[in-house]
């Protein structure tokens, strides 16, 4: 009696999730504990951390993961309004650190309201795609822009350059599972190539150092070009199977900054190499394939617009953050995601991770 009451107690755990996603997230999960533990120079400190904030965040995902895709999605306008409202409060209040001014502060913690938006902005964007499902005009997509060009200015602000190309991102990819138009998609980048000189212009002095510095790092070698060169070289070091495991040197001489955040990949590729860079962009891809097979599937426009959304910013921020920590984009402060430290971020990630489930438990 009591084995049969456990184990239906461990099939209403475990129902509302998805196997294969939870399979590769474990993995990576694995992978990220290692590499952090060596990146903070063996300190429990930030492993403990993570683990807190890990817990935390399955707990969201459980819970999101088991409501229906139904109910979730009239969250969407509210937590978009309350995301705006907490970025009006960052430019009025906010904690400013390095110059940017990004962080509100709570009392017992701080929070930065621009990750709400992450998940808040394409929420809203599927929420109204959704209500106007039966009647969508070139209009709508209209209006869409302007929810998704709203909350970037306020971010762009702040500065956070990085933040804004991820929101944006995000919201772009609900308009182009929406049936946005490649004719529009084109256009759109052939006007964006042409606006360049006048974008440049309006650019911040960090901003353009950085882009010049991708171009060529060596022209600043101590300065904005230090942390390309390092992660470069961490990188290269590497070889095919890496130094090992608390082996690197770059990482233990303190050579790469920021090494358990933005530049975290700098680090797992010197300790081990190519074939661990491999397997760990082959569990991206496992879960983009997952992400994507659940789209596919989707029931609701609401649904396959979120669930698309949500997995190609997986991919974006993938892409963004290994192609900044090798030199081939310019250093925007885009974290790794499931592997690098920080708490916000990791929340956020979940959260989607359990939008995904929920939506793919969803059968007519």
């Amino acid at each position: 009696m009591k084995s049969q009451i456990l184990k239906r107690l461990w099939a209403k755990l475990i129902e509302p999730l998805d196997g294969w996603l939870m399979l590769f997230l474990g993995l990576i999960f694995m992978l990220s504990l290692l590499v952090l533990y060596s990146a903070s120079n063996q300190s429990f400190d930030k492993i403990d951390n993570k683990l807190v904030y890990t817990m935390l965040s399955l707990t969201i995902m459980w819970l999101i993961a088991r409501s229906r895709p139904q109910m979730i999605m009239h969250f969407g306008p509210p937590l978009y309004l309350v995301g705006l409202l907490l970025l009006v409060a960052v430019h009025f209040k906010g904690i400013t650190v390095n110059g940017s001014t990004r962080w509100l502060s709570l009392g017992f913690t701080r929070i930065q309201p621009s990750e709400i938006m992450k998940i808040a902005l394409p929420m809203m964007i599927a929420w109204y795609f959704q209500k106007h499902e039966a009647s969508l005009r070139w209009w709508h997509f209209l209006v869409a822009i302007a929810l998704m060009l709203l909350p970037v200015g306020l971010i762009l602000k702040q500065p956070d350059l990085g933040t804004a190309t991820l929101i944006m991102a995000a919201g772009f990819f609900v308009l182009f599972f929406a049936g946005l138009s490649w004719r529009v998609i084109v256009g759109g980048l052939a006007v964006f190539a042409a606006s360049l000189p006048v974008i440049w212009h309006v650019m911040h002095d960090y901003q353009k150092k950085r882009i010049l510095t991708l171009i060529d790092p060596m022209s600043d070698p101590l300065g904005a070009g230090y942390h390309i060169i390092q992660s470069m070289i961490a990188i290269g070091s590497g070889g095919p199977i890496g130094k090992g495991w608390l082996n690197g040197t770059q990482t233990h001489l303190d050579y790469i900054p920021e090494r358990t955040t933005d530049f975290i990949f700098a680090v797992f590729s010197e300790e081990f190499g190519m074939i661990g860079n491999l397997i760990l962009v082959g569990l991206y891809l496992l879960i983009i394939s997952r992400g994507l097979m659940i789209t596919a599937r989707a029931q609701t426009l609401y649904g396959r617009l979120m669930a698309g959304s949500i997995t190609l910013s997986f991919f974006f921020y993938a892409f963004v953050n290994m192609g900044m920590v090798s030199g081939i984009l310019p250093v925007v402060g885009v974290p790794l995601p499931f592997v690098s430290y920080g708490g916000t971020a990791t929340v956020t990630l979940f959260i989607g991770t359990g939008m995904l489930m929920s939506i793919g438990k969803l059968r007519k």
